[in-house]
């Protein structure tokens, strides 16, 4: 059985993207390009929703770099009830059930599995049980009112374990969590 780690970038305010903020939401560094570039390099299958396969394939040719060739040549699987095709290689759409098609990829994949973005993807795959790693990478701001998609918004109760932690460029958290499978407590 391989793992799936879902990788999401936040605000300290829990906001994936901000109206105003530009990427990385302006903190990017040597350190955390270092690590992007690590992850990039990895075994892996990529797991994606729509939105987050668009942005991402649709990115413009000056704005390419290394880890998006890398990212071009994994085999990747993007969810979707309304794509009818990729045109990023090594791509292909899935309209079956997310929950059942990745329980179906972990059995059978010959690489661990990860999922990037795709904040509905993750919600729905942490609600389902099937995340072994939960990675957060916390940029030092608070978006505030200008904040879109607040990833923790409907996403199930869990328990989780600090398996690691880092400070990336002396001011962006990587915190690494693994699901217990415990209730949480409760009063």
């Amino acid at each position: 059985m391989q793992t799936l780690t879902v990788d999401v970038f936040l605000s300290v305010d829990g906001w994936a993207g901000g109206a105003t903020s530009p990427g990385y939401f302006g903190y990017f560094g040597p350190e955390l390009d270092a690590w992007i570039k690590g992850e990039v390099n990895r075994p892996q299958l990529v797991i994606l929703g729509r939105r987050t396969y668009e942005a991402l394939a649709g990115l413009p040719r000056d704005a390419r770099d290394a880890s998006w060739e890398r990212m071009a040549g994994l085999d990747k699987v993007v969810f979707s009830a309304t794509l009818k095709s990729a045109s990023w290689p090594n791509t292909r759409v899935c309209h079956e059930d997310l929950v059942t098609e990745v329980g179906r990829l972990k059995r059978e994949s010959d690489v661990p599995l990860r999922s990037i973005g795709s904040l509905s993807v993750a919600r729905q795959l942490c609600g389902a049980g099937l995340v072994d790693r939960l990675r957060l990478m916390t940029f030092p701001l608070l978006v505030g009112e200008t904040g879109r998609e607040p990833f923790f918004a409907g996403v199930a109760s869990a328990d989780l374990e600090l398996v690691g932690h880092r400070a990336l460029d002396d001011r962006v958290l990587l915190i690494e969590y693994r699901p217990t499978g415990r209730d949480i407590p409760r009063a």
